[in-house]
């Protein structure tokens, strides 16, 4: 047997022999990619002290990798079908990987947010090959499974990127959680190329580059406007870009609709299991993304827990997401994907409202059902809406298809943890007026109410002032405490209303089982017909 795996998918006569292996290699390439959004979120006070970043600085360097990450995906995936998906996979995880470096090693916030964006191109070229090369190598009957297994994966890589990230800070500096991503990308590219076949698509067109330019610009506008606009205000910028979206996606339809070979074909919008799943992932990775987000900042600054206690405290919510994803395996072809997308969707719901409970006085045990039913929600949901989207598509096209999926990812995420987060910005900033508006200076007042870790501290330097001294800096602590629970629980009564509707519009969009097994029949059947003229 050679050592490089250089037999291509489409001339193999059977399911390729080691497939489970090269799903390993996939699944640990994705590990790396979402790990690089959930690590930065215990590594950030660390950032924010060694950079001095400003509320905005921060933003950025937490969203320069989602804007590329977003934007690019659906290109690349389609770059990667016409040319070689394992090319794409092996090119990303090289970009990543540079990325990587170069964030471990520069120490300016522009140089940073540069690094991270860099990794969020690799990101846009490696999430849409893992999910089209796990399609193109896996046979039908087998592939429910190891969608499962991937679906698995991001969740896992939920809890365990602010573990990692957590044990590396307790000895090192946060340049550590940039590097630590080398080695694995290393290992992924090894894999890659001894485990993973070659694949592109057969008989594909031309790449259709006015279509994916558009999708670049409305992606890459709205990305910018959710994330600016509800943080900083709506100025010219936002304002511009919103419309720049709007207008960039009037046009993507228009064009797409009149090319002979579309980037994406718009009509499968029409379709209800494709669009009914991609709502799906849209509203629950907008609630769960949002409600994680600023879980782990309650934990950190008012529960007190350093980065490795607070990414111990995320694994129920991984073991969550496997048991999820079990329950799956064995409920969805029995029940339908209706049953079981709109059952996680409703307990992720369920979850969300169970934080407007927190208060000053919460503990992490008022954070553990709700993060738990989170893990359960995705592992319960996320699989069967992601394989039916990826059944939409023919097989010249699986690069689109998990460049659509995980866009529709992605971009709910994005907007949750803006729209969330702003809201629960401004939820905090008002209450903490009320609180200590009277008895602070005008100037350590905005100050404390840049960030929970901002009013903090103020609290700090209060206790070292004379004039202010330590009874005052506590009075000062727990308000900001007070504030920011009031801001959790505000904007989860907000976040679950909105994933409420969203359950509800699925609920109505998504087909009966009784539909999908008729179009699942007609496929089934369209596959044999091509596997007796492919015999013949």
């Amino acid at each position: 047997m050679p050592l490089l795996m250089n037999t291509p998918v489409e001339k193999m006569t059977g399911p390729y022999v080691r497939r489970w292996w090269a799903l390993i290699v996939l699944c640990l390439s994705l590990l790396i990619v979402v790990m690089a959004n959930t690590s930065l979120i215990v590594a950030a006070p660390d950032m924010t002290e060694d950079l001095g970043l400003s509320g905005s600085d921060l933003q950025w360097v937490i969203d320069g990798y989602t804007v590329p990450y977003a934007a690019l995906m659906l290109v690349l995936g389609s770059i990667g079908d016409k040319y070689s998906r394992r090319g794409a996979l092996v090119t990303g995880l090289v970009i990543f990987a540079g990325g990587s470096v170069m964030g471990s090693l520069v120490d300016e916030t522009a140089l940073v947010v540069l690094a991270r964006a860099i990794m969020g191109v690799g990101a846009a070229v490696v999430m849409p090959a893992t999910l089209s090369l796990l399609v193109a190598i896996f046979p039908k009957r087998e592939r429910a499974r190891a969608i499962t297994a991937w679906t698995a994966t991001s969740g896992l890589a939920i809890a365990v990127g602010p573990l990692v990230a957590g044990w590396l800070l307790e000895d090192h500096a946060w340049g550590s959680t940039f590097l630590i991503n080398v080695p694995v990308a290393v290992l992924a590219v090894t894999g890659a190329l001894v485990l993973v076949p070659p694949s592109k698509a057969r008989g594909m067109g031309r790449i259709d580059y006015v279509g994916g330019l558009l999708s670049i610009v409305s992606v890459g506008a709205l990305v910018y406007a959710t994330i600016e606009g509800p943080h900083f205000g709506w100025g010219a910028g936002p304002v511009i870009a919103a419309v720049v979206a709007g207008v960039g996606l009037s046009a993507f339809v228009w064009w797409e609709l009149r090319h002979p070979h579309p980037m994406l074909d718009v009509r499968k919008f029409a379709l209800r299991p494709f669009s009914g799943s991609m709502l799906a992932v849209l509203f629950f990775f907008f609630g769960t993304f949002g409600a994680i987000y600023y879980s782990t900042q309650f934990l950190q600054f008012v529960l007190g827990y350093g980065a490795l206690e607070t990414g111990v405290r995320l694994l129920p919510l991984a073991g969550a997401v496997f048991v999820g994803a079990a329950v799956t395996g064995r409920l969805t072809p029995k029940l339908g994907m209706k049953v079981t997308v709109v059952a996680g969707m409703v307990i992720g719901t369920a979850g969300v409202f169970l934080l407007t409970r927190v208060d000053a006085g919460s503990t992490y045990t008022d954070f553990l059902a709700p993060m738990m039913m989170l893990g359960l929600a995705i592992g319960l949901s996320v699989s069967p809406a992601t394989d039916t989207i990826m059944d939409s598509f023919p097989e010249s096209e699986l690069g689109v298809g998990g460049g659509a999926n995980d866009t529709a990812l992605e971009l709910g995420g994005s907007l949750g943890i803006a729209v969330l987060g702003s809201l629960l910005g401004t939820a905090y900033r008002d209450e903490l007026a009320d609180l200590v508006g009277g008895r602070l200076p005008a100037t350590a007042l905005e100050t404390a109410q840049d960030s929970v870790g901002a009013g903090l501290a103020v609290a700090e330097r209060i206790a070292g002032d004379p004039a202010g001294g330590v009874q005052q800096a506590q009075a000062v602590v727990g308000a900001v405490h007070e504030a920011f629970a009031h801001g959790v629980a505000t904007t989860s009564l907000v976040g679950g209303i909105i994933m409420a509707a969203g359950t509800l519009v699925v609920l109505a969009v998504l087909p009966g089982r009784r539909g999908t097994q008729k179009r699942r029949a007609a496929e089934s059947t369209a596959e044999r017909d091509a596997e007796r003229v492919g015999a013949a």
